[in-house]
């Protein structure tokens, strides 16, 4: 590393470093990594023109129509001997549309109109790139820019397929504002319906985004997008990065979506996987020109051990092209208002995470396990997506803990908006697998929910597809398992297992999206980004009480102790009203509370705040209390 590069000035260090002076040790590696970032972002502007143009590599690669229907085929392969054009165009000759080689490793074919000046290649049709090794091998690939590709019933390969229909998907809805906080509906279309098949684009625009509204979301998680061949992967092995999954519908139909999500003020986000590759080769990136690298590293670097797939190679500079591209495709060409990051922790060190607990340790975050390639290529990432779209947001997969993810570039930081709490869904877990109801510790669950990182927002979640899908169990399975087969059921009455599992189930929820992050508050429409202040976790009680925006939440987890005329903490002074019940019947509750119930507070200092109230909570419920004097809804 040039000593230059750890000289460099970062703007606003200083301010980095009065929030946590512990980072002071491993400033050289701050400035050595904004050198990194700022040397990318100069050569982009010398070799590209800027990022702008770079990013829009979209509209060169693959193939393009000209304005005179004809067609330009542009590929990178720099280890193939030979490239040609194959497919219904031209009865699937293998060698009569040959790719002219060009500088770096390129590769580009012209193809002229027809004689009644359409495209010689239609939409819809099918298409391969032949590719010629050195080693004589003759392989049969799609272009790692395809737009679209499908499955035929009986093949397990995939096919490029020309799109190019006759009329394009117009988005007539601009992207909403962007929220002050996220509640986020994470959803998978292939699994949003009933029915025993794969669901659609269009069922998941006409039957699904009204509930979401409904129930109050502001913002959609989509899963699964980009296309994978192993559909069991749940969209986390890529094979066609810049191709919508067919097995949903039309890349129209994914675009109607979105435009329809945000014509009723929902934000959707694409989970993003630039972590890994999957090791597909006849249908996906790997070996794409024949060699153990071209887009990854080659060697044991280029593979991740547990997930058995390939690991890009962040240095390179048409691997650049190629992801950072794809961000910028799937913001226009799909409009799409941000994404959220797949497999971050892989991503930021050698080791992938791989045997590593993380006790904290600062140590643990720099030096040389510390992959700086990946690290500057997410930074580009978020300078170029937040210079770009004002309002797009990017979130973070991270269980390392990294100091400073969702910290600005201009003080060090990779510039994420938001980390996930991925400690909350995991102590869930724990705690209903090892602990009786009566032996919940509550400080340690509140610790938990408050456990992050000042000035690095979060979005708490209590499960997410890793507990319901991937190699684990919901909460409610965790909860009530096979009793709700047989006994959840409107029609008799509840078991105690069925009554445990639906009261906690609320609660869990509540408790989590009331206190475990910035983002996630999926209820009252209740968008402020205020600290919540915690005046009670009593242990024997087995309460928990806190504050937040001028409104009490209040829980108790004890099983069978019901409190009348339990002393609460309050700030604001006033009447207080219920606005939330987990007890209502509604909700599978038993109906304990009246609602036209008011409590008023009196000035009696309590738990270091000036006034205090007695309320009545059931066991096993929990309650939203308003001031309905001060207005509490952002």
């Amino acid at each position: 590393m040039a000593e230059s590069e750890c000289n460099v000035s970062v703007p606003h260090m200083n301010s980095l470093l009065q929030m946590d002076p512990y980072l002071k040790p491993f400033e050289k590696d701050f400035q050595r990594r904004y050198g990194l970032f700022e040397k990318q972002l100069t050569l982009l502007e010398e070799a590209e023109g800027g990022f702008d143009q770079f990013t829009r590599s979209y509209k060169s690669y693959g193939v393009q129509r000209m304005p005179d229907n004809s067609l330009v085929f542009k590929e990178w392969a720099p280890a193939a001997e030979a490239l040609f054009l194959t497919g219904d165009f031209n009865d699937w000759n293998n060698f009569s549309h040959p790719y002219t080689k060009k500088d770096f490793g390129k590769w580009e074919l012209h193809i002229p109109p027809k004689e009644e000046k359409t495209p010689a290649v239609t939409h819809n049709s099918k298409l391969k790139v032949v590719v010629h090794t050195r080693a004589g091998e003759r392989l049969y690939r799609i272009s790692p820019w395809a737009k679209y590709v499908t499955r035929h019933e009986k093949s397990v390969i995939y096919d490029w397929v020309h799109w190019d229909p006759p009329q394009l998907y117009i988005h007539k809805h601009p992207r909403p504002q962007k929220p002050r906080s996220l509640r986020i509906y994470e959803s998978h279309v292939g699994i949003a319906s009933p029915e025993g098949k794969v669901a659609s684009y269009s069922n998941f625009t006409h039957n699904v985004l009204p509930r979401i509204k409904d129930l109050g979301y502001n913002c959609i998680q989509l899963m699964a997008i980009m296309e994978h061949a192993y559909y069991a992967s749940f969209g986390y092995q890529i094979t066609s990065f810049f191709a919508a999954s067919s097995r949903y519908g039309t890349p129209e139909e994914l675009k109607e979506l979105i435009d329809v999500a945000h014509s009723l003020g929902i934000i959707v986000l694409l989970d993003v996987v630039h972590s890994h590759a999957s090791k597909n080769t006849e249908d996906g990136l790997n070996r794409f020109d024949g060699s153990d690298s071209c887009f990854f590293h080659s060697g044991a670097r280029g593979e991740h051990s547990l997930w058995d797939s390939r690991l890009f190679n962040y240095s390179g500079w048409e691997v650049l092209r190629f992801l950072l591209s794809n961000l910028r495709w799937w913001m226009e060409e799909y409009k799409f208002d941000g994404f959220r990051f797949d497999g971050v922790t892989s991503m930021l060190y050698h080791h992938h995470g791989i045997g590593s607990g993380f006790s904290g340790d600062y140590a643990e975050y720099f030096g040389l396990q510390v992959d700086e390639d990946s690290i500057v290529y997410l930074m580009l990432a978020n300078h170029i997506l937040h210079t770009l779209y004002e309002d797009c947001i990017t979130i973070a997969e991270d269980v390392s803990g990294m100091p400073t993810l969702c910290r600005p570039i201009k003080e060090g930081g990779l510039g994420f908006d938001y980390r996930l709490a991925m400690a909350i869904p995991d102590k869930w877990i724990q705690i209903i697998k090892e602990f009786k109801d009566e032996d919940w510790n509550m400080g340690n669950i509140v610790h938990t929910m408050t456990n992050r990182r000042y000035g690095e927002k979060c979005i708490a979640y209590a499960e997410s597809h890793d507990q319901a899908l991937v190699g684990d169990k919901t909460l409610a399975f965790w909860l009530m398992d096979k009793e709700m087969y047989t006994s959840m059921s409107t029609l008799i009455p509840m078991n105690s297992v069925i009554d445990r599992g639906i009261q906690l189930h609320k609660m869990i929820r509540l408790l989590t999206h009331g206190l475990g992050g910035e983002g996630y508050l999926n209820f009252m429409a209740l968008q402020t980004l205020m600290k919540a202040y915690i005046s009670a976790k009593h242990e024997g009680d087995k309460v928990i009480v806190f504050e937040r925006a001028n409104v009490i939440f209040i829980f108790n987890f004890h099983p069978t102790n019901s409190y009348s005329n339990y002393r609460v903490a309050v700030g604001p002074p006033g009447k207080y009203k219920i606005k939330l019940d987990s007890d209502e019947i509604q909700y599978g509750g038993h109906g304990r509370l009246d609602h036209n119930t008011e409590f008023f507070s009196e000035q009696m200092e309590f738990n270091n705040r000036p006034n205090s109230m007695l309320v009545y909570i059931p066991c096993r419920s929990a309650i939203v209390l308003a001031n309905e004097e001060i207005d509490y809804c952002y």
